[in-house]
């Protein structure tokens, strides 16, 4: 864990690398549908766990999901296949984190991979009652994450105004 020497007025940090999660899981007939893909809800479902576990590395707290938004599926993966999800903290508010998810997928018998699917989530720490609890910032290091950071405040910054949006309406 990166944490800087602080004041007492200024949050605690971590890295991205800090939350890192990778996840493998093979693809069986009982996860296909009739075309002997698999079931976009089994991808999201392991799509949400790899987030959860990124979000709580991050936050060393209880972490429920807010959201699921930008999920895009790229490529069907057949059964057989093995699926290897990468999921990390892009940027944390005061009391959310946004966790970026990578799906590919692996022909074991080639050894061919595919990207398969992309999501951005949201994750909220809770304190011991159940209420919104403070995370510690992401301090990106890599030039990546810095991308991924600035991408994700982005993102940010568009979901907050379209909720805004929709409680007007």
């Amino acid at each position: 864990m990166s944490t800087s020497p602080r004041p007492e007025t200024e949050r605690p940090w971590k890295s991205p690398r800090d939350s890192s999660v990778t996840m493998a899981e093979i693809v069986l007939p009982s996860h296909a549908n009739a075309l002997g893909t698999i079931f976009g809800g089994r991808i999201v479902s392991w799509i949400d766990i790899a987030a959860a576990i990124a979000a709580g590395r991050h936050a060393r707290r209880v972490v429920v999901t807010a959201s699921i938004d930008a999920l895009h599926f790229v490529a069907p993966v057949k059964v057989g296949h093995v699926v290897h999800i990468k999921a990390m903290v892009n940027y944390a508010g005061k009391t959310s984190m946004e966790i970026g998810v990578r799906v590919d997928s692996e022909n074991q018998i080639t050894g061919d991979t595919l990207h398969t699917a992309t999501a951005y989530l949201t994750f909220v720490a809770l304190d011991d009652q159940g209420r919104p609890s403070a995370v510690p910032e992401v301090r990106p290091e890599s030039p990546e994450e810095k991308r991924r950071f600035d991408q994700a405040k982005l993102r940010r910054k568009s979901r907050i105004q379209l909720a805004e949006e929709m409680k007007e309406k």
